[in-house]
């Protein structure tokens, strides 16, 4: 993986005479609610110059993001307003103009790449006309013109063969290739200004690694400001020439990267710094009883073509995998999207078809149905990624964990459901006071506990837990990560990790599985593949995901930079 260039602070720091491109003065942001007002952001300033890059960072909450929708008005107004402050861009508070001015300037002098592509892609149109859209918009681009201009840009982007990308949909793209085009949409009319709201959260390392590099190249190519926003502080000191450290609202240290990283001041900017998953797993017994074991597990998709519909290929997802997973142990997968880690994780729960044996705790569940699965299902669970999509918006928290119990345990009554989630909560570090609330009044960190809660409350032995901690501020992380291992060795549970966050894996993980277009490339102990990886693939992983130098790695679906 090719290495992003330092930064070099001397060359990027702007002198007194430049007027800055954008500046935030005094900015605060109030939310109005059930006749209450809360302020969101407390009076914040922070500078912009051409060809600079600045970084927001800090954890969920801090107000970044919202400091960034209020750059182009982007909240949720009237609920939302500005008690005081000013963003000043080419000589107007844009803060006081007009909509119609307004959206002269979104998309056109100002453009910004949100965190999940898939959300902000329409899905219904194809590549080409949403790449095109902003161009006939605001530059009244005809269709002959457009059409070259969105090839132009899929080829400074990245995208392989673009002439077959701009009939494709969202979901016909890897998440790179979605970012990559969300890329190319916020740079169709070359804005002076680029806010990249956590563009990088999703994404396996490597492929992170490539957004950076070509949003870096494309910056420095065009010479555009940049306001990065996000809470992983590894891509801060890559990518950043200027800091600006958020908490609660406000603007708590500020300074050229260097200086913040080599000396920070405030003692939040210190936890930030110090917070990662730490810690290392028990030592793995391999007299512990087999709890999951997969035997040439093989999941293919059918690929159906002509008129008639035959099938003439298939899409071998997982293609003949053994795995197994012991009572109190951890098997971590990784690997980049598409590499079939949770194909994997959800042919052996049962939750799709597969080919091969498996067994849980030595009785075959593969060719037991899915009705015939329903008894397992309390003691073989699942922790999905994204909290927020798997828990019900309708439901309080407590109901939402007692869920699983009115079906699998239907002889316990309502009280002694009522103690059972009491339990659960307290078990993940949450008031059980909380239980009534619903779960958009919780952080990101709480809801995934609440979803661990929900899991755990079954008395699970086997839980698959598909990337838990992927969306999670670094802080949060580690809590989760620590809670998980709290409650693996009180429960004796088997876990199998899989994520592309290899500093998770490693604080967590006994084994490593290391995969590749749906097989095994390199698995062994987690000691084995972090400090003595073999394959030049585990290799590229390690270099992206620890800053270390490695060999390039070709990337299926995804071109480089």
């Amino acid at each position: 993986m090719k290495e992003l260039p330092r930064v070099s602070q001397a060359a990027s720091r702007p002198t007194a005479s430049q007027a800055p491109l954008l500046a935030v003065r005094d900015l605060q942001v109030a939310f109005h609610q059930n006749g209450e007002t809360s302020l969101a952001v407390k009076g914040i300033s922070f500078e912009i110059h051409k060809g600079e890059t600045v970084a927001l960072v800090g954890e969920s909450g801090s107000g970044k993001s919202v400091s960034a929708l209020s750059i182009l008005k982007l909240l949720p107004y009237p609920s939302a307003s500005h008690p005081g402050g000013a963003v000043m861009f080419g000589g107007e508070d844009l803060i006081a103009v007009s909509n119609e001015r307004l959206r002269g300037v979104r998309g056109n002098k100002i453009s910004m790449i949100f965190q999940e592509p898939m959300s902000s892609l329409n899905p219904l149109h194809t590549i080409e006309r949403q790449i095109g859209e902003v161009m006939k918009i605001h530059r009244g681009l005809r269709e002959r013109e457009t059409r070259a201009r969105t090839l132009e840009l899929l080829h400074q982007v990245g995208i392989r063969d673009p002439e077959k990308r701009l009939s494709a949909y969202p979901h016909q793209l890897s998440g790179g290739q979605r970012q990559r085009v969300m890329i190319a949409m916020a740079l169709a009319n070359e804005p002076d200004l680029l806010i990249a709201d956590e563009p990088t959260t999703a994404l396996d390392v490597t492929v992170q690694a490539q957004i950076l590099e070509l949003l870096k190249a494309l910056q420095t190519e065009r010479h555009m400001g940049m306001l990065f926003i996000t809470h992983d502080l590894g891509i801060v000191r890559r990518i950043a020439d200027r800091v600006c450290v958020m908490y609660r609202g406000e603007i708590v240290e500020t300074g050229p990267t260097a200086d913040i990283f080599a000396n920070p001041q405030h003692d939040y900017t210190k936890h930030l710094l110090a917070a990662e998953p730490k810690g290392r797993p028990p030592a793995a017994n391999a007299n512990a009883a087999t709890v999951m074991e997969g035997r040439d597990v093989k999941v293919w998709f059918p690929v159906r073509t002509g008129f008639m519909r035959r099938v003439t290929d298939h899409v071998k997802a997982v293609d003949g995998i053994d795995v197994t997973v012991r009572a109190g142990q951890t098997v971590g997968v990784v690997g980049e999207s598409g590499s079939g880690k949770t194909t994997l994780g959800l042919a052996l729960c049962r939750m799709i078809a597969s080919k091969g044996e498996i067994r849980f705790e030595n009785q075959r569940i593969d060719d037991r149905s899915f009705q015939a699965m329903r008894p397992l299902r309390e003691r073989i669970q699942i922790v999905f990624q994204d909290p927020f999509g798997s828990l019900s918006p309708r439901m309080p928290v407590g109901e939402i964990i007692a869920e699983g119990l009115r079906v699998h345990e239907k002889g316990l009554d309502a009280d002694a459901r009522d103690a059972r989630v009491v339990t659960a909560l307290n078990e993940v570090g949450l008031d059980p006071a909380t239980r009534f609330r619903y779960p958009h009044e919780f952080s990101g960190g709480q809801r995934q506990r609440i979803a661990i809660a929900r899991a755990m409350v079954l008395n699970p032995r086997f839980v698959m837990l598909d990337e838990p901690t992927s969306a999670l501020d670094m802080s949060v992380q580690a809590q989760v990560v620590d809670l998980l291992r709290d409650l693996q060795k009180k429960h004796d549970l088997a876990y199998l990790f899989i994520s592309h966050d290899l500093k998770v894996v490693r604080a967590l993980a006994n084994e490593v599985i290391v995969m590749r277009g749906g097989r095994v490339v390199e698995r062994g102990s987690s000691e084995e593949i972090f400090e003595r990886p073999q394959t030049d693939y585990t290799k590229a992983l390690m270099a992206a995901a620890f800053r270390i130098e490695a060999s390039p790695i070709d990337t299926p679906g995804e071109a480089p930079a």
